[in-house]
């Protein structure tokens, strides 16, 4: 939680950047992909520890992790259907890094960094209501 906590930091800062400057800034461009990726990496993470940790159906990929998280009531599932995508966003910054959509990206940043807030708040209410 606290990498998580950590890169959702670094992606706030850079979210007030505007489009054209952090596309012309390899830098920066190169510190938000990899902090989206490490929080993505970390959110599927730790689902996947819950769900081994309380035995719950085994996931057949990333997107699977949220749709079991929903389903078993760890985060809400209507949440769970809406931020889904994020295992693909990571697909895409893993496996097709030459062919990142920027407009995707920076729209990620804009306006998605609070789903990824909403999952570690479920996630912490979560672990403090069953004390794991």
């Amino acid at each position: 939680m606290k990498r998580l906590e950590k890169s959702l930091q670094i992606l706030q800062q850079s979210s007030e950047v505007p489009f054209e400057e952090l596309i012309s800034n390899d830098v920066l461009l190169s510190a938000v992909e990899r902090n989206l990726h490490v929080a993505i990496e970390c959110i599927l993470d730790i689902g996947n520890h819950i769900i081994a940790e309380k035995g719950f159906e085994t996931p057949e990929d990333n997107e699977d992790i949220i749709r079991i998280l929903g389903d078993e009531k760890v985060v809400p599932s209507d949440f769970a259907k809406r931020v889904k995508g994020i295992a693909g966003f990571r697909n895409i910054l893993v496996h097709e890094y030459t062919d990142i959509d920027y407009g995707l990206l920076y729209n990620f940043l804009t306006y998605r960094l609070n789903d990824l807030r909403e999952f570690a708040l479920h996630i912490s209410s979560y672990l403090i209501s069953r004390r794991l």
